[in-house]
């Protein structure tokens, strides 16, 4: 047996991982992006009744895992089942301890060599394998994580950067609203969509907004910047002409009155950088924690402490380094300042 070191991930999603966002593919894998609208993976009928189980088990209301978490979680673990059905593995790996870790070392190597998923990718995949097996009982596998090159987290240059604050001044209030709270304070988009209006505290002269239950059930204030305040003050008193606005304690409604959803925020986020001549989404110039790194990046090269930017973000300390890391372009006009003789 390789004496592979256990890594403990907990049920919380990756910092990486975008909070509004389009709900991921769970089609088929071929490489490290699955075509658009492509079916769920067939579930083998061997374990329709384990996976309904496990469904029901996570996707639970006020479970500790967001709905786009969980939606992750049960289309990575769809597509272990059916590989499993197929894989050649000694003894039970849902029931046996040492079975389910070689199972899981072969769907690593799996995973790196056929389906030629990136290392964070493969990653997230023994992250929700490791959910699976706490459900059956097991514990997380015994299986190294890949080693990722650590670099600065993908912020938007600042050219970029103006473009969507411009973009955003210029959309109606709610949508300059949810523009800037990404940006100003740094939210994950399920953290800004459960905002309640009672979670917005406005003086004269300041403000703040109450984070109840950010990742890994952090609670956190974050103090408001100048813009942010204006624009939340404009958007919640137009919200009072809205439907359900009365009966809703939500901050964010949509047209029918209700919570605004994640998905109703990603398209949303879409229409203003569509306004700022950027792409948005996985493969663009832009995607909704884009946002949220733009800020923690701008924040440590303002010479903020790392203490301080992981307060306001609900970062931990490791984490919030990492925006001092330099970025590509950092690493490029470093090379290019080297002398040369011409």
């Amino acid at each position: 047996m390789a004496s592979d070191t256990a890594v403990q991930a907990d049920r919380q999603p990756p910092e990486t991982t975008s909070d509004i966002s389009a709900p991921p593919d769970t089609g088929p894998p071929t490489g490290n992006r699955r075509a658009p609208g492509a079916l769920p993976t067939a579930l083998p009928a061997t374990f329709t009744d384990l996976f309904a189980c496990y469904t029901a088990a996570i996707s639970r209301p006020g479970g500790p895992l967001d709905a786009d978490t969980v939606r992750a979680y049960l289309s990575r673990v769809r597509q272990y089942l059916a590989w499993l059905d197929s894989a050649d593995v000694d003894g039970d790996p849902l029931t046996d301890p040492d079975a389910r870790n070689g199972a899981v070392r072969d769907y690593r190597t799996h995973l790196l060599t056929i389906a030629r998923r990136t290392l964070s990718t493969v990653n997230a995949h023994l992250t929700a394998i490791d959910d699976l097996y706490r459900h059956l009982g097991l514990g997380p596998a015994v299986v190294r994580r890949q080693e990722i090159p650590q670099a600065a987290p993908r912020a938007l240059p600042d050219r970029d950067r103006t473009r969507w604050l411009r973009a955003a001044q210029r959309a109606d209030p709610r949508g300059k609203a949810l523009a800037y709270i990404g940006y100003y304070a740094g939210l994950r988009g399920g953290e800004t969509v459960a905002l309640n209006l009672d979670d917005v505290r406005i003086s004269a002269r300041k403000g703040m907004l109450i984070v109840r239950y950010g990742k890994g059930g952090r609670y956190r204030e974050v103090p408001l910047h100048p813009h942010l305040r204006t624009a939340l003050e404009d958007w919640t008193t137009t919200r009072l002409a809205w439907p359900g606005a009365a009966d809703s304690p939500a901050l964010f409604l949509n047209r029918r009155g209700g919570r605004l959803s994640t998905r109703g925020a990603y398209n949303i986020l879409k229409t203003v950088a569509a306004d700022a001549n950027l792409t948005f989404g996985r493969d663009g110039d832009l995607t909704p924690h884009s946002l949220r790194h733009t800020a923690g990046t701008d924040l440590v090269r303002d010479g903020q402490d790392i203490v301080t930017v992981a307060e306001i973000l609900g970062h931990s300390i490791e984490t919030a380094r990492r925006y001092s890391l330099p970025t590509d372009a950092d690493k490029q006009a470093a090379i290019e300042r080297l002398p040369v003789d011409e």
